[in-house]
């Protein structure tokens, strides 16, 4: 038996000496050709010992079973807390769960598919917040309720935050500066006639494209973006295609070929 300490000190010797016990409570839980030699035993607080064999089913390498055992103070029956099989450092394992909110990417929703919003989303705030007249929270709910029966504009706008965050995604995105069709225009859409600003805080850093012959029309880009589809590219003479050659006359009549 290899006795691993902790931080929480030497492992007690009676609960660590418990080999063949925690053997046992493993043999219950798995076939006898599931378990392996004993790895070790560490402690895992004050008579608190932790029992771990390796586990030989197939499709499970580097995990490894787990056995807690427990006693009481100057006691000699010992409790068996727990026998689960968990991975090591180098088992195959899930990746790390991640929500589905979260994994939804532009382009995944459906039509009837629905993505609620939440109530504390930092992008938002309450459209009767922005403004030089603070209220208090009765005022704020009276205010919304009647906006809302009046239908009087949005219950909730773009926050600082939001705006920054969509500025950061789409300075980053394929309408931004940086993207390979950018790198290679003739120029940037700050000088093409088919840009149209935005409003408001990012009119001066973004605007649509408008050019329905080029990539991004309908999308959002950066003013030093830009595309082959600029309003001003004219064509070099060497870029402009070869004049086509006359059509050539056939004097040759069916009677002609006929005679041949």
């Amino acid at each position: 038996m290899i006795a691993l300490p902790t931080r929480s000190g030497k492992p007690d010797s009676v609960l660590a000496k418990a080999v063949d016990l925690a053997r046992s409570v493993v043999l219950e839980a798995a076939d006898g050709d599931e378990v392996g030699e004993h790895l070790g035993a560490y402690a895992e607080g004050e008579r608190v010992v932790t029992h771990h064999f390796a586990c030989t089913t197939p499709g499970y390498p580097g995990w490894h079973w787990s056995v807690t055992l427990t006693r009481a103070k100057r006691g000699k029956d010992l409790t068996v807390n727990e026998v689960v099989l968990l991975p090591g450092d180098e088992a195959i394992v899930a990746p790390a769960w991640v929500p589905y909110k979260e994994r939804l990417q532009p382009g995944d929703l459906s039509p009837g598919d629905l993505l609620p919003v939440e109530d504390e989303d930092p992008r938002l705030v309450p459209t009767y917040l922005v403004g030089d007249d603070p209220l208090d929270d009765d005022d704020r709910a009276q205010v919304r309720r009647v906006a809302q029966e009046l239908g009087l504009g949005r219950v909730r706008t773009l926050s600082r935050e939001g705006l920054d965050m969509a500025a950061e995604r789409w300075h980053a995105g394929s309408g931004g500066p940086d993207a390979p069709l950018a790198k290679s225009a003739p120029d940037q859409c700050w000088s093409c006639g088919f840009l149209v600003r935005l409003n408001g805080s990012l009119a001066d850093r973004f605007g649509v494209c408008a050019n329905g012959n080029a990539n991004d029309d309908g999308r959002v880009v950066t003013v030093d973006h830009g595309c082959g589809a600029h309003s001003e590219v004219k064509l070099a003479r060497k870029q402009q295609p070869l004049p086509m050659p006359e059509h050539a006359f056939d004097t040759l009549t069916d009677d002609d070929l006929e005679s041949l």
